[in-house]
């Protein structure tokens, strides 16, 4: 059976699933009825579909941005919960969408500045007090690429200590269970998808990891004396190692080559953090956003291949 190409993302209480340009938000709400929401939008993601690097910097952005949408519509359900419900005239509908995806866009560029700069910058400066004491270049930007490692997982092990986080990646491995059992071309149930792998070659957690050790390779080439044009190149070369990365991604969803498995082997360890073994009540919501999305008896029967795209 080949991929099947659908991705998604843990919300909160819920899975976000994606196929091509038609995505599903299920959320598990307080009176336990599964509220599924279903978009279609027309994307640059298929003009650059042909484009290597190019079509992985355009995916990830429009994943980065469809997720963040996500997460903040599950959670307006229980804002929705908790307080009054009121009827909204057309209007104030209007006014409300506009100053959601002001907020939207304010969050998604602040997270972007504070990654780069605890992932990017930070490591870069830890990294010269090491150059006082090692003088090969190399070795202090190897020294840089592991710091910056040990920090994303420090990130990754806080977080997950976090009660609200716990089920969220509860719900992560909801979603990759779903996925890895459509692919696996058996029938998509509860039962069936329990058994599932919880780990995917796919998911953004693997790729964050790739692009963490893609960047030292890239960073090798940068020789500057001074280390504000250091950075600056760090920071314009992000897209590019972004590129590459999904490349990457994109081939280890389509082989079992066992060079390429053992490459992708570090980011199902990273995983093995990020997710969690969802209960049977998760594993419906993951189950629900699948069938909103994607016809898998379909793709069962004629197990076609398609584009590759991001798991959560």
């Amino acid at each position: 059976m080949r991929y099947s190409g659908i991705g998604g993302q843990a919300v909160i209480e819920g899975v976000m699933m994606r196929n091509r340009d038609k995505y599903a938000l299920a959320v598990r709400l307080p009176n336990n009825e599964i509220k599924v929401d279903v978009h279609q939008e027309k994307t640059d993601v298929e003009k650059y579909a042909k484009i290597p690097v190019v079509r992985g910097i355009v995916s990830f952005i429009h994943s980065l941005t469809i997720g963040l949408g996500s997460l903040s519509k599950a959670a307006s359900y229980f804002d929705e919960e908790e307080g009054e419900k009121k009827e909204l005239t057309e209007e104030e509908k209007k006014k409300k969408e506009k100053k959601d995806k002001a907020e939207m866009g304010g969050t998604l560029l602040l997270s972007f500045v504070l990654a780069l700069a605890v992932f990017m910058v930070l490591p870069y400066y830890l990294s010269t007090l090491f150059s006082k004491i090692i003088p090969s270049e190399s070795v202090v930007i190897l020294i840089e690429g592991i710091i910056r490692v040990l920090i994303f997982l420090a990130y990754v092990i806080l977080i997950s200590q976090m009660e609200d986080i716990k089920r969220v990646f509860m719900y992560h491995g909801a979603e990759h269970k779903c996925i890895n059992y459509i692919e696996s071309g058996l029938e998509l149930n509860v039962e069936n998808v329990r058994k599932s792998s919880r780990q995917h070659k796919r998911c953004g957690t693997s790729f964050l990891f790739v692009v963490l050790i893609i960047s030292v390779l890239v960073f090798m080439f940068i020789r500057m004396d001074s280390h504000i044009l250091r950075v600056l190149c760090r920071l314009l070369l992000v897209p590019l190692i972004a590129g590459i990365s999904y490349e990457f991604i994109r081939l280890a969803g389509r082989t079992e080559n066992p060079i390429i498995n053992a490459l992708s082997y570090p980011g199902l360890l990273v995983q093995k953090i990020t997710t969690r073994e969802p209960d049977d009540s998760m594993i419906e919501v993951g189950i629900a956003s699948v069938e909103a999305v994607f016809d898998w008896k379909k793709f069962q029967e004629e197990d076609k291949d398609s584009d590759c795209e991001f798991t959560g």
